[in-house]
């Protein structure tokens, strides 16, 4: 019976990705172990009804990721924060796990293979920008076809509370440690630019991250309600190899 399932299940994936134009992948031989949730590849549409959420703080410890000419404040410290209030944003209908709870460096292949201890589960990494200062707003990173919806979500929300987009990438589709190698779905979030002092301060401010924060959350509340329902057709799979620390930046 279970292999039945399987088969039944696994053809209706690949029509539900045809349907959603989609082109059908070579089918790539997982990880042995793999739990149930989990896809190495990712080439299938996005995930609906999970319990887990793994929020992680970018940066920590030795790595201070971006500062705030303007503010002072470091990228760790908001993102710790930022992944403090998602949590407790997500309530209790969620198991919510943070990747880090103090200033703490994790590397981030560690980062990924924690990720991939857990099954029914998603993945989202919280950043703050820097670049140059005409540069403002959120920007969503994703790779895998089954991230897209909750990347949509995510990048929606956070333009609904910080509107000034200016230049920045938006939504983008790109081959990260934490957006191609994890094997649930996994995307990365930029809530807006240090480096751009309007900005800076805006996220300064603990009411805005709170409102960030509250977004956020319900986007993923969204996704594990009625999964990709809305989000627009899901893009081709792509079969890149894992990314690496050596690989050029984009």
């Amino acid at each position: 019976m279970t292999r039945w399932l399987d088969a039944f299940f696994g053809v209706a994936t690949l029509a539900l990705l045809a349907s959603c134009g989609v082109p059908p992948a070579a089918s790539p031989v997982a990880p042995q172990g793999a739990a149930a949730g989990r896809d190495y590849w990712g080439h299938r549409p996005g995930p609906r009804g999970f319990n887990t959420v793994i929020i992680d703080a970018g940066h920590g410890g030795k790595d201070s990721g971006a500062a705030s000419r303007s503010t002072g404040q470091q990228e760790k410290e908001l993102t710790l924060d930022m992944a403090k209030r998602i949590r407790s944003e997500l309530g209790g209908g969620f198991n919510a796990i943070l990747m880090r709870s103090d200033d703490t460096f994790v590397e981030l292949d560690e980062r990924v293979a924690r990720a991939n201890q857990h099954g029914d589960a998603v993945l989202v990494s919280m950043h703050f920008n820097s670049g140059p200062q005409s540069l403002r707003g959120p920007e969503t990173y994703f790779w895998r076809v089954d991230s897209h919806g909750l990347a949509v979500r995510l990048q929606q929300a956070m333009a609904a509370v910080n509107p000034g987009h200016s230049g920045n990438r938006g939504l983008v589709r790109r081959r990260l440690r934490l957006t191609r190698n994890p094997e649930i779905p996994c995307v990365l979030m930029e809530g807006g630019y240090l480096s751009h002092p309007a900005e800076a301060h805006l996220i300064a401010t603990p009411a805005f991250r709170q409102r960030l924060a509250a977004a956020i959350a319900a986007a993923i509340r969204t996704q594990a309600a009625v999964g990709d329902a809305g989000t627009g057709p899901l893009p081709p799979p792509l079969t890149e190899p894992p990314s690496r620390a050596s690989d050029r930046r984009q």
